[in-house]
Parts: C-alpha cells; sequence; structure tokens
C-alpha cells in the first residue's frame, strides 16, 4: 500500500511538474516590456478610443512596432559569458551575431536558427495581436464598426487564440533567453 502511494505521488508530482513547465513557457511567451510599451502607450496614442486620423496613424504604428518586437525578441538568445555576466545576440544560420568575443569558451550551434523560431515568432505576433484585440481602445479607434456588429468575435477570438497557442507553446516550448524575456532560475546567479 505504501508503494503504491509513493507511485501516485511521484506521477502526480510529474504531472504537476509539466503544468508549471506549460505555464512557465506560456509566461514567456511575448516580451513584457512590449507588453507594458502597449497598455502604457494605447490610451495616450490612441487618444482613449475616441481617434482622430493622426491617433489612427499613431496606434497602427504601435501596434505594427510591438509585433515586430515579439516576433523579433524570439530570434535572440543570451548566454552567460566567461566573464560571468548575460550576453545577447540575434539567432543566425551560423549561430549568434554579433559573434561573442569569447566564443571559444562557448558553443555556438545550440544557438543557430531553427524552424521553430518562426512558429514562436507567428504565434508570439498572433497572441499579440489577441492582446490588441482585447484592448478597447485599439479596437474603438482602428475598427469602430467591431465594437457593434461582431462583438461576439472579440469576445470568442481572443481566448480561442490563447488555447490554441498554449497548446503549440506546451507542445513545443522555446529554450531561447532572449531579450525581454526573463531569465529562468537556472540562467540567474
Amino acid at each position: 500500500m505504501a508503494a503504491n502511494s509513493s507511485s501516485g505521488g511521484s506521477s502526480s508530482s510529474s504531472v504537476k511538474d509539466k503544468a508549471l513547465t506549460g505555464i512557465g513557457n506560456l509566461i514567456k511567451l511575448l516580451p513584457t516590456g512590449t507588453v507594458f510599451m502597449f497598455q502604457f502607450l494605447s490610451p495616450v496614442l490612441s487618444n482613449n478610443g475616441n481617434c482622430h486620423p493622426g491617433n489612427k496613424v499613431l496606434t497602427a504604428a504601435l501596434l505594427a512596432f510591438c509585433g515586430f518586437s515579439c516576433a523579433f525578441a524570439t530570434f535572440t538568445d543570451s548566454y552567460t559569458g566567461s566573464d560571468g555576466k548575460f550576453h545577447y545576440g540575434i539567432a543566425t544560420m551560423r549561430g549568434l551575431w554579433p559573434t561573442p568575443s569569447d566564443s571559444k569558451d562557448v558553443e555556438l550551434s545550440k544557438y543557430k536558427l531553427r524552424f521553430g523560431d518562426f512558429v514562436h515568432a507567428a504565434f508570439a505576433v498572433i497572441v499579440f495581436s489577441a492582446l490588441a484585440v482585447l484592448n478597447p481602445n485599439t479596437v474603438n479607434c482602428l475598427f469602430p464598426a467591431l465594437v457593434t456588429s461582431e462583438k461576439t468575435l472579440l469576445m470568442v477570438l481572443p481566448p480561442a487564440i490563447g488555447a490554441v497557442s498554449s497548446v503549440v507553446f506546451a507542445t513545443f516550448p522555446s529554450t531561447r533567453q532572449g531579450i525581454g524575456y526573463p531569465p529562468t532560475t537556472s540562467d540567474v546567479s
């Protein structure tokens, strides 16, 4: 009986560990600075949803910039150099760019661009778009017709995108520790 309870505890612990790992990977989905910047600037640039033509241009530019930032951040990575500090770079087909000065101590092949990076970039932009659609200032400014005619779509689409993205990111977690993403506890010294 004691053996059953210990094996049940380990499988329960395993499920809990997998769930917490999946949640951690979801937290890494969007760069926190980009989301904060969007939430902070959206009311200002959209005039709280009461847009004039200039506000529409500024709000669209903010969306484009933040979407690009989310995608770009998925192609960045970091490593701990021989000096003990974090160094950041952009993943390329050959490794990190700019090439670290102490690259002899770092195996650059594990930082090469992968197909999964493009999948993560696409889903990061999709999730950010869902976040933007949830923002009433953005919707009132850029898509005022959606507020009255497609209210159901605005309520259903973001959670559906979140559910699909959650499955993708929990199934295929990213190993990148790039710019804008919080370091994992194993990376903090």
